[in-house]
């Protein structure tokens, strides 16, 4: 076999091949084989027929395509292997020359990998935020403790906004009643329109056993666009007490004695979390750095994928929350070429820097232990809220055991880029990022062991998934610096946001699909936050109150079918 390659553009190639008859005869022994377990002919045993025979019963040419059709892969394979090819797309195969006792001649056009000529890395220069905590951030953090040990007091006066009601709720369209728009004894946050739209407005200025009236356009369910008439029953009215700021409250909320002790508690946390953020900021902006300096070539195929790929997870998603693409456009106030556009340029991103990643550790000749992949793989289990072994018994079965390794290689290689840079503040002060290890250590340690302040605080940190060690090394490379959408992502129930934000308190370290606390209600005692949210839930989803979030936003599960893997 003789294989020659004519490069078509920087990353795609068109192979030659030509396989002399003899290198064809055993797929053409192995196809008078089988054919021969499968004809009928008197006087011959099942698989004992001769040649001839079977030439005269199916043809000649019908035996040298079912060798063809046999050989070609492998050959095609032989090829690749033997010019050393990265592909990244199935072959475009076109046979140009096929005769019975003849030389077999193919061409396969295939996309390959870009060949990248990486900068020097050493001595990368990036500049990320001050570490700065303010007074106004520390109040944040003591105002939102405030409010989780907050009470509900009943109030004799007119609804306002900010309001703790106890209503009854029934819908209708023409007369008739709506299913899964009506309650008896549901509670509910005046502000913000997050159940029905309309409702506040109808609201506020009511007193108890008042009852409003108003009309509003559900979204969802058998009257999807229809305007309803809403009736609303005021029951109770309570308003949020919160306590006072001193060593009482803080003695209550806290391991700590006095005020003072709380807050700085608070003021060290808090630059804690900065830091992890300067750090998070070095990592995704030294990539950046790496990317704007580096000359890379784009498959179409993969980009394509990877296009192909986010569209998927957004239709699954939006699928999930009960909305349609041209009501998501809408709702992001973009037209449906600037969205493919957005689309298109992230994908492009993410492609690149997968390609970027992957010459990088390439070059450092990185490789990912046993130790590194069960670490990776359980952190991954993690985010998918699944057992290890469950996780990996799917990795297994699904055959990405690679993609996984692609992950963590890919992570390694931003983190000896990011070792290599030069990281300093807006101030000109150089930041310590092996201090940021002992940081997320102490955070994570801190988490655990405390269920007031330190949830609070996690929260803040919580955007980026339980940062650890690893995701400062750059573990999240696919995720953060990518923006990868991935067609497992968890999507943002509409329901469940509108009953987060009927509560209007810290969500702290949510589960996916749960509530927030609502704060203690004096006179009955706390409120259950899931019993709110399923009780809500319907009447959300029917009335297109709850906003849907972002279901075409980045996810920070991983990138579950790395576009550039070959």
């Amino acid at each position: 076999m003789k294989a020659t390659r004519e490069a078509l553009s920087p990353t795609r190639i068109k192979l030659t091949v030509e396989v002399p008859f003899d290198e064809l005869r055993p797929s053409v022994d192995a196809a008078y084989k089988k054919i021969a377990s499968q004809v009928r002919v008197p006087g011959f045993r099942p698989g004992k027929v001769p040649a001839r025979i079977i030439d005269q019963r199916v043809g000649r040419g019908h035996i040298l395509d079912e060798a063809l059709q046999e050989a070609l892969p492998r050959f095609y394979s032989e090829a690749v292997e033997s010019e050393s090819l990265d592909v990244l797309s199935r072959p475009e195969v076109d046979v140009a020359e096929f005769a019975d006792g003849a030389p077999l001649v193919f061409t396969a056009e295939v996309d390959v990998r870009p060949e990248i000529e990486l900068p020097s890395t050493e001595g990368l220069v990036i500049t990320v935020d001050d570490v700065e905590v303010s007074e106004a951030d520390v109040e944040e953090q003591l105002d939102s403790m405030r409010d989780r040990f907050s009470t509900l007091q009943p109030v004799e006066r007119p609804v306002a906004e900010g309001d703790y009601l106890t209503i009854d709720l029934a819908a209708s369209v023409d007369g008739e009643t709506v299913e899964g728009a009506g309650a008896n004894g549901m509670s509910y946050e005046v502000g913000g329109d997050n159940v029905i739209a309309g409702m506040d407005e109808a609201l506020i200025g009511a007193v108890e056993g008042d009852q409003r009236t108003f009309q509003t356009e559900l979204q969802a369910g058998e009257f999807a666009g229809r305007t309803a008439d809403v009736a609303v029953t005021v029951r109770s009215i309570k308003e949020k007490v919160r306590p006072d700021l001193d060593d009482d409250f803080a003695t209550t909320a806290s391991e700590f004695d006095t005020l003072d002790e709380l807050v700085g508690d608070v003021r060290t946390r808090l630059e804690r979390v900065k830091r992890l953020e300067q750090g998070m900021q070095a990592r995704d902006r030294v990539l950046e750095r790496l990317l704007e300096l580096t000359d890379v070539p784009l498959p179409e195929s993969v980009v394509q994928s990877e296009v192909e790929a986010r569209e998927h997870s957004l239709g699954h998603q939006l699928e999930q929350v009960g909305l349609d693409r041209d009501a998501y456009l809408a709702a992001e106030n973009k037209t449906a070429e600037e969205f493919g556009a957005e689309v298109r340029e992230g994908s492009e991103k993410a492609v690149k820097a997968q390609f970027v990643l992957d010459a990088l550790a390439s070059r450092e000749e990185l490789n990912v232990s046993q130790e590194e992949l069960t670490d990776h793989l359980i952190r991954r289990a993690q985010q998918s809220q699944m057992a290890p072994q469950e996780f990996a018994n799917q990795v297994m079965q699904q055959g990405q055991v690679g993609m996984l390794m692609a992950e963590v290689v890919r992570g390694k290689a931003l983190a000896t880029l990011l070792e290599s840079a030069t990281v300093t503040d807006t101030s000109g002060r150089p930041v310590d990022l092996a201090a940021l290890s002992a940081d997320a250590d102490q955070l994570e340690a801190e988490a655990l062991s405390d269920d007031d302040l330190d949830d609070d605080l996690a929260y803040d940190v919580g955007d980026d998934d339980d940062l650890d060690d690893d995701e400062l090394a750059g573990d999240t490379a696919d995720d953060d610096a990518t923006e990868r959408v991935t067609a497992d992502s968890e999507p943002v129930d509409a329901a469940v946001v509108g009953a987060a934000e009927v509560v209007d308190a810290e969500v702290v370290n949510p589960e996916p699909g749960g509530a927030t606390a609502a704060p203690a209600d004096a006179s009955s005692g706390p409120s259950d936050a899931e019993a709110f949210a399923a009780e809500t839930e319907q009447i959300a989803e029917v009335s297109g109150g709850a906003e849907a979030g972002d279901p075409a936003g980045p996810s920070h599960a991983g990138d579950d079918k790395p576009a550039a893997q070959g």
